[in-house]
């Protein structure tokens, strides 16, 4: 693959990525995510 190539998959890699990311922000995914981590953190740690 030549250098051209790969920076069009990463720049279109990226686009889909951001447009994701604001997809879950729109849908209020984040607190759920976040809620999530926070329970597996404290479970690892043997807090919860």
């Amino acid at each position: 693959m030549s250098i051209k190539t790969l920076n069009i998959i990463r720049i279109v890699l990226l686009v889909v990525a951001i447009v994701l990311i604001v997809i879950g922000l729109i849908q209020g995914q984040y607190f759920s995510v976040l809620s999530k981590a926070i329970r597996t953190c404290l479970e690892c740690i043997g807090i919860a």
